[in-house]
């Protein structure tokens, strides 16, 4: 019967090309598919877009990927904070180029490309250099911007546990970005601690049904990793 699960994240992600757009889930450790960064490191794909909600941060993770050299272009809605030191060398010195989004939008942009929606209008960003070269109208006395989905070729996602069909239960805020990401992408890979038995998982607890999960790869339960 069906199973999508992968021995490794190397086999996983074997088929990554040359300039992907990926999407890597985040909203902090919590959601930042450790395993499946170092594996697309490994692994060797360059020229990426990376969409993510941060430009990553110390040197693990999403930094990682940029320290590397392998990225082209982040998507993302806040690329610095204190310890995002990989992204802003690499920004002030040109290697890597930014489209920043508002965090509301950028989670839209990405539902919307899961959920086969053209575009839509926001008001978030009218009237700021945000929203320059965009389409724009008002709408009942208020302006609004149109903004376009997000499409992926991959994304990377974390998960608690999967069943073999690709079921999946995230913890706490891995759920943020997640489930959208993985409806978004052509190919969507997820890590999870634990691979359960068809059955084992409370159907009100899944909150991304496998038919959006393309691979999962079980890491065992992460090692606590310094940013630093």
């Amino acid at each position: 019967m069906l199973s999508k699960i992968k021995a490794s994240a190397l086999e996983a992600l074997s088929d990554v090309t040359d300039g992907a757009t990926v999407m890597v889930g985040g909203f902090g450790n919590a959601g930042m598919p450790m395993e499946l960064v170092d594996a697309l490191i490994e692994q060797g794909a360059r020229d990426l877009t990376v969409v993510s909600n941060n430009a990553g941060n110390g040197t693990t993770g999403l930094a990682a990927l940029l320290a590397a050299g392998r990225v082209r272009k982040v998507i993302c809605s806040f690329p610095r904070q204190t310890d995002s030191f990989v992204f802003d060398e690499l920004y002030r010195a040109g290697k890597v180029e930014l489209e920043l989004v508002p965090q509301g939008n950028l989670v839209e942009r990405i539902r919307a490309a899961g959920a086969g929606i053209g575009g839509f209008f926001t008001p978030t960003g009218y009237g700021t250099p945000l929203a320059e070269g965009k389409e724009s109208r008002v709408i009942d006395g208020r302006g609004y911007v149109l903004e376009y989905p997000i499409h992926a070729d991959v994304a990377l996602i974390k998960g608690r546990l999967a069943d073999r069909w690709g079921n999946m239960v995230f913890r706490k805020t891995a759920r943020n970005f997640g489930p959208i990401m993985a409806s978004a992408a052509k190919v969507s890979v997820a890590q999870v601690e634990e691979v359960v038995e068809l059955g084992a998982l409370d159907p009100e607890s899944i909150a991304l049904p496998g038919i959006f999960v393309s691979r999962v790869v079980a890491v065992g339960k992460p090692a606590a990793r310094s940013a630093a």
